[in-house]
């Protein structure tokens, strides 16, 4: 059993009997998780920026950071643990909050959402639940062994998704 802990731009699979894959404190970044239940396999991306264009020298480092070489990336590495089927994979995504910008100026959050919806479409999928957008912060983490994505905020009872 072991806990995977991602931070910003991180990307992990996990796919052994009490694993746990876990991000902390997501603001307008979004957390894309990937579940198949074929493999019992379960992948998650911290995403934090929409597109990869306006830091080629980042994606070197930290694919996961974007939405357009994040969801890719995990995809390929969910699929070298053996998921074969990647439509028949499970999406579920938590996060978007505007935190830090009340005037909505950036809608990072917001773009996030679209642009990781985007990437997902071009697969063939799309998120089954969501918990996205608003304005409280977001820890995600997801249990091997139930496949439930458990969401805290401070101040909130957890919840499901």
């Amino acid at each position: 059993m072991a806990t995977e802990i991602l931070g910003v731009g991180d990307y992990g699979v996990v796919n052994k009997p009490g694993d746990i894959i876990k991000t902390f404190a997501l603001g307008s970044c979004i957390a894309a998780i990937l579940m198949d239940p074929a493999t019992r396999t379960i992948g998650m991306v911290h995403v934090a920026l929409p597109e990869s264009k306006i830091s080629p020298d980042k994606v070197k480092d930290r694919p996961g950071y974007f939405a357009d070489t994040g969801i890719p990336v995990l995809l390929d590495k969910m699929k070298a643990m053996g998921v074969k089927n990647p439509r028949s994979i499970i999406v579920k995504l938590a996060g978007g909050a505007c935190v830090m910008d009340p005037n909505n100026t950036f809608n990072i959050g917001k773009r996030n959402g679209l642009a990781i919806k985007k990437i997902l479409w071009k697969y063939g999928m799309g998120p089954r639940s969501e918990d996205i957008e608003g304005n409280i912060s977001r820890t995600v983490s997801v249990s091997i062994d139930t496949g439930k994505v458990t969401l805290s905020s401070p101040g909130k009872k957890d919840w499901e998704i």
